[in-house]
């Protein structure tokens, strides 16, 4: 094992060689690794030094050369931009290097997205999440209009429109050609407004019929749920830290993202609560259950890392740390139940399975809603579908029977 204190760093990035070790220390890279992350620093030093350069020259292009002359070389690290990431991250902050630039958009269906998207941020101060997924929407409508490599939205038509509504209908959920709709309208918009199309084609978009609770709340039984939440590993740091996120979807209802966002001044222990942050910035207490508590200590007190980043309650095993994000709560779901044989369930099903037990202890819709922080209990309604016992008593005698 090499000894990162013997790893010596030369040329103009040499006089941050000690902050950079402290900070990688500190994070909780072994020790392995920040010998090779100190390896990787000097490579880049010897290379600005050949060069005549410094550490203000360090942008993408610069890089991108760097990592395509370490393409076969020795080591771990530094081999992607990825890999790059804690050594730009510690320089960028000790103001050795340039801020990050994002990456150039390329081609004409990512150069017309990225204006889009600005324009929701500038204009209709939409947040990031909503922002990319309006643009992961309109990202297939805009792919069919190129023309020779060009993007052809000037002689768009509403017939043009419409087909490629009626194309999605054939394949995707009634809900998700609703969502495309909801989209399109808003891209129209901005097209016209920005003069790109003549006429506003927004009102040419159909309507996707998509009945609400027209379909059952997919759920798992109390008892596969409990499978998922026994497959955790206890004896382990990452199975102490999922079988905590795991009580808080199945058991309290919460969403990903909510689980993910959770800090540590959300939860109050002489109270038994916790704040939830919901959608729409809304902030709600809610009581927190002795097994879900329990499990939060058992991974606060011997699992989450001192040196994780940031107050969020849950983060990675791995340096340097850093909170965990709603896709990496879904994946905790998804892995848990292929363990289990289940097959991929994901955060969202957890978050049925939480209301359709509630439902079957004997809680009432009102109650359901307000644990789940629905804002109308129309929203609720659906799990009305799933409680067969109060439903059988409603059922007429069919034509014909004896009863």
């Amino acid at each position: 094992m090499v000894n990162p204190d013997l790893v010596v760093v030369t040329g103009p990035l040499s006089p941050f060689r000690d902050g950079f070790a402290s900070w990688l220390e500190t994070a909780g890279y072994s020790r392995e690794l920040r010998a090779e992350h100190l390896k990787l620093m000097a490579r880049l030093s010897r290379r600005l030094e050949e060069r005549g350069e410094t550490g203000r020259c360090l942008r993408r292009p610069l890089l991108a050369e760097f990592l395509a002359g370490r393409r076969g070389a020795p080591g771990k690290t530094g081999r992607s931009m990825k890999g790059m990431r804690p050594l730009m991250e510690y320089l960028r902050g000790a103001g050795a290097a340039p801020p990050d630039e994002p990456e150039p958009p390329a081609g004409h269906v990512e150069e017309a997205i990225a204006e889009y998207a600005s324009y929701l941020r500038s204009e209709r101060g939409l947040a990031a999440v909503t922002i990319e997924r309006e643009t992961h929407l309109i990202r297939p409508f805009l792919a069919g209009r190129v023309r020779d490599g060009l993007a052809d939205l000037e002689t768009l038509t509403a017939a043009d429109v419409q087909a490629f509504v009626l194309d999605r209908a054939r394949a995707v959920p009634p809900a998700a050609v609703q969502r495309t709709g909801t989209a399109l309208r808003s891209l129209l918009r901005f097209l016209h407004l920005q003069g790109v199309t003549a006429s506003p084609l927004a009102g040419a978009v159909p309507t996707a019929a998509n009945w609400k609770l027209s379909g059952l709340p997919r759920h798992l039984a109390q008892e596969e749920a409990a499978r998922i939440l026994d497959s955790c590993d206890l004896a382990t740091v990452t199975g102490r830290r999922d079988r905590a996120v795991l009580l808080l979807l199945a058991r309290m209802g919460l969403r990903a993202g909510e689980a993910a966002g959770l800090r540590l001044d959300d939860i109050d222990w002489r109270a038994g609560e916790i704040t939830v942050r919901g959608k729409g910035n809304r902030h709600e207490r809610l009581p927190l259950p002795a097994d879900v508590g329990e499990a939060l200590v058992a991974y606060l007190g011997d699992g989450r890392p001192a040196q994780a980043r940031g107050r969020e309650v849950f983060a990675g095993v791995r340096a340097p740390h850093r909170p965990l994000t709603r896709g990496a709560v879904t994946q905790i779901a998804a892995r848990a139940s292929q363990r289990c044989g289940l097959g991929a369930v994901f955060a969202h099903r957890l978050r049925h399975t939480a209301a359709t037990g509630m439902l079957s202890a004997g809680a009432s819709l009102e109650d359901i809603g307000q644990v789940l922080r629905h804002r109308e209990i129309s929203t609720t309604a659906i799990y009305a579908k799933v409680d067969y016992g109060r439903l059988r008593g409603l059922a007429r005698p069919w034509p014909g029977d004896a009863a």
